[in-house]
């Protein structure tokens, strides 16, 4: 019989409940959030677009492609039916074209799956070529309300620090304990997407 892996433990967990709405509160009170388009209009499709574009690439730098590729392609529709040449035409730049084959990809099966509707659902979410626990959380929690952490370098880095812990932030159990830790005291609703983009800022600054 295999052995089990034990969940790592991470110390001091019990103070995550106390964090929620100092961030929340930190947030929403800065005189000027971070200027972000993707944050101006909120849509599931442009929270999916804005996401896998920001994957390795600053978000300073993204701004201009996300406005482009919006302008041509507005809705998942039209980036299902896209022609190849041209999505690879709008994403020049960005690098890991496999991102962009993936987004068509995952286009293709909402629009034959869900008539065309990203789902508001976890689990199907991650289903999508090129969506992974990270990407399919961000979604879920900013265009959809679901209590979801969604646990990037950011977020990793403030919680490791609140918990006093010295964990390699690389490994995957740590990843996703941090994930389990947190979730529990996720709010839903807006409250969802502000907490991750909380971390976020939190994080990056």
């Amino acid at each position: 019989m295999r052995k089990q892996h034990t969940p790592l433990q991470l110390p001091h967990t019990d103070i995550l409940p106390e964090i929620v709405e100092p961030l929340l509160t930190w947030y929403r009170g800065q005189s000027t959030l971070r200027c972000l388009p993707w944050r101006e209009e909120v849509t599931p499709y442009h929270t999916w677009i804005s996401e896998i574009m920001l994957q390795q690439t600053r978000a300073s730098a993204v701004i201009p492609y996300y406005t482009r590729f919006l302008e041509v392609l507005p809705d998942i529709a039209s980036l299902a039916r896209c022609d190849d040449e041209l999505l690879m035409k709008l994403w020049q730049g960005l690098g890991y074209y496999s991102r962009a084959r993936n987004l068509k990809k995952a286009a293709c099966q909402i629009v034959e799956d869900f008539g065309g509707q990203m789902p508001a659902d976890f689990a199907a979410l991650l289903a999508l070529p090129g969506i992974g626990r990270y990407t399919a959380s961000a979604i879920g929690s900013i265009a959809f309300g679901l209590p979801l952490p969604a646990v990037d370098g950011n977020i990793l880095r403030v919680t490791m620090r609140i918990l006093q812990c010295n964990e390699d932030i690389a490994q995957l159990s740590v990843r996703r304990a941090v994930e389990d830790a947190l979730a529990p005291h996720y709010p839903s609703g807006d409250d969802a997407g502000a907490l991750n983009q909380a971390f976020m800022d939190l994080g990056a600054t």
